[in-house]
């Protein structure tokens, strides 16, 4: 097995076709990894065919990065075997890492090539002999260099090689890389530019098997559409670990759930993923509490017959049932954090304008212009446009940190912003992450600043801790614990997923969807953006455009555009004919429509959730009322009885109101569903 591994040095890779199909590449059998005698993982089962695009996920520090070294072959696994085809060729791209190399960009791609090369030459010299007269004389000689020629020109065309420049110029494209920085020197480069290179040469070098840890960082979204078209078609598997489920959901078809007792296998994509991984959870919880029911009224029998003598031997029947009984383990997943945010007062419904806006450092440098958009109250409104195009300036001028250099913003009645900053830049790095919310809400109780923090995962052993020695994750978290706080009612936010784990990431976009006040965000997260934007302002150099839908629906149109047969117009999304114009309006319509009725039933079912939640509870504390009542020392209580009772039927009618309201929220839930 060969690994071509991308940290400091590339190593590079064999271009002979591969010929099997649908062919086992690597197997992992009981594979674990522990580290000073604790278990990382184990029991890891996974299976990689010949063209398999696999996602491996799990949270953070479960050990995906150490499982693809093991399965990479560079690191050996505490237990288990990892197994390969013969002569397997694998890449291995590790997070973050950039080529390190003193050679010209265009020269660095060429080395990987060096075989086709070398047949490149022989074929030119082959070419001379055939052509000097001394060979032509020899019938033998030519003959056999003719067929030397024919046999390597042949294996020459398969393997790509009137195509191999072009398909560097190709890669060297999709990663930004323009024909006239071709001679740059790779040891100037940033490193982001050196981890894009890294990855290019890896997709060049045409090996069985890639495996790319993280490999969307650097990447700004144009790259990140060119890549996901790139692996679609490439040639070979993939393995991958990424925080980027939109780029997941466009490259993988299968997914390894991370776990510390093993790997879970899903078909399908990430959104596939979470639908099946949610489904399981439910049967799971279901057979749990099912079985526990029965395993409550067996405990029952037993302890209200064993001590009799005409029920004893069924009771005893019903232990020995008990203790052979194979019991399910209680449901559980990672750890994530549940917070939510809430706005103390409501606003007026024209929460922003931004009028003929002009956004820049300098009057003769503009950025962008001009820029007219309205924010509505409960609106979810995401502005994209590409690196560069003064986004975060934008949101800097309409909270008045930057002036505009034309136009203004103004803000609604009522309006109270609250801002997520990306670079973290309000954060105090000598305050503890206690101190750092605390003197902002010197007011409030240390136990309830504590469960705040606890909240977003930072624990008891995290709040003494100074902000410069926490991570980009949990400095994130903490910025959301500010801003959850302080209860604004119009959230305008940064990058907001910036250094968050996909966990986290899904439970902030759950966060923002429930949240009663307005939201204006930039993001380069797409997935983020499918899922919250009802509306998006598009920027460019040119000023700004409304886009009615998602980044999906926005690239739809993008795509409708680009398209003399669907489009005529220049813009993206200037005027056409009435009949485009019309087809659009619908399809905005039916996008909107189709999301408000998601929201609807998304807020019904949190309504049955939480009634039956209510229910739960209540029946709890009836129920511990009543067994405190049964106790021998209350027999003769006769006051405290009627206390008691008291509270019961207080209790049960709370439970008449929550049951109504999971009753009627029920129906309207089946309504909304049908």
């Amino acid at each position: 097995m060969e690994v071509t591994i991308f940290t400091e040095t590339l190593v590079p890779a064999p271009t002979t076709p591969r010929k099997e199909i649908n062919m086992i590449l690597l197997q992992a059998q009981g594979v674990g990894r522990s580290f000073d005698g604790i278990d990382l993982f184990t029991n890891v089962n996974l299976q990689i065919q010949d063209n398999s695009r696999v996602g491996l996920v799990g949270p953070n520090g479960i050990g995906k990065t150490t499982l693809l070294e093991i399965i990479a072959g560079i690191a050996t696994p505490d237990y288990g075997a990892v197994t390969t085809r013969k002569n397997l060729s694998i890449g291995y791209l590790a997070q973050n890492s950039g080529l390190d190399s003193s050679k010209e960009i265009y020269a660095e791609m060429l080395d990987g090539f060096k075989e086709l090369r070398a047949m490149e030459q022989q074929m030119h010299a082959l070419e001379a002999k055939i052509a000097d007269p001394a060979t032509a004389k020899d019938d033998a000689t030519y003959a056999a260099t003719l067929k030397q020629y024919d046999q390597l020109s042949n294996d020459f065309r398969e393997q790509n090689g009137y195509g191999y420049e072009a398909e560097i110029r190709n890669v060297l494209a999709g990663f930004n890389f323009a024909p006239e920085r071709y001679h740059d020197q790779i040891s100037t480069l940033s490193g982001g530019e050196r981890s894009r290179l890294a990855l290019a040469k890896m997709l060049l070098s045409r090996h069985d098997l890639i495996i790319l840890d993280e490999p969307t960082n650097h990447l700004d979204i144009d790259t990140l559409g060119w890549l996901e078209g790139y692996l679609r078609g490439y040639k070979g598997a993939i393995l991958i670990v990424s925080h980027d489920q939109y780029f997941l959901d466009h490259t993988i078809n299968e997914v390894y759930e991370l776990s510390p007792r093993g790997a879970t296998h899903y078909t399908g994509n990430y959104s596939q993923y979470r639908q099946q991984r949610a489904a399981n959870l439910d049967q799971a919880w279901k057979a749990y509490n099912k079985q526990q029911e029965e395993i409550a009224k067996l405990q029952e029998f037993v302890d209200k017959n064993i001590v009799r003598a005409s029920s004893t031997k069924q009771a005893q029947s019903r232990r020995k049932q008990l203790e052979k009984m194979d019991r399910l383990k209680r449901p559980s997943g990672e750890q994530s954090a549940h917070f939510h945010f809430t706005a103390a007062k409501s606003s007026g419904n024209e929460v922003l304008k931004v009028r003929n806006a002009t956004i820049g450092y300098a009057p003769d440098e503009p950025m962008a212009g001009p820029i007219d958009f309205t924010v509505n109250k409960g609106e979810r409104i995401g502005i994209v446009g590409p690196n560069g195009v003064g986004k975060s300036t934008l949101l800097k001028s309409i909270l008045g940190r930057i002036p505009f250099l034309q136009g203004d913003a103004v803000l609604g009645a009522n309006v109270q912003p609250g801002y997520y900053d990306q670079d973290q830049a309000s954060l105090n790095p000598k305050n503890t992450v206690l101190e750092e919310v605390w003197q902002e809400h010197p007011t409030t109780p240390e136990k309830d600043i504590r469960s705040a923090l606890a909240a977003f995962l930072l624990g008891a052993g995290d709040v003494e801790k100074t902000v410069a020695s926490l991570s980009g994750g949990q400095k994130a978290r903490l910025l959301m614990t500010k801003l959850a706080m302080d209860h604004d009612n119009f959230l305008i936010l940064d990058e907001p997923t910036n250094h968050l784990d996909i966990n986290s990431k899904e439970v902030l976009e759950q966060a923002l969807e429930d949240f009663n006040g307005t939201v204006l965000f930039v993001s380069h997260d797409r997935y983020f953006i499918n899922s919250l934007a009802d509306r998006l302002v598009v920027l460019s150099p040119a000023g700004s455009e409304i886009v009615l839908g998602n980044w999906d629906y926005y690239q739809e149109k993008q795509q409708e555009a680009t398209n003399p047969e669907q489009a005529n117009n220049t813009g993206v999304f200037g005027t056409t004919t009435t009949q485009k114009q019309t087809t659009n309006s619908q399809g905005a319509a039916d996008y909107a429509a189709a999301k408000a009725d998601q929201k609807a039933q998304r807020k019904l079912q949190r309504r049955v959730d939480a009634a039956e939640k209510t229910i739960e509870d209540l029946e709890a504390q009836k129920q511990a009322i009543l067994d405190e009542m049964a106790l021998p020392e209350n027999a003769t209580a006769a006051v405290k009885l009627q206390d008691m009772q008291k509270d019961v039927d207080a209790i049960d009618a709370k439970l008449t109101d929550a049951e109504a309201e999971w009753e009627a929220a029920g129906i309207a839930l089946e309504d909304s569903e049908q």
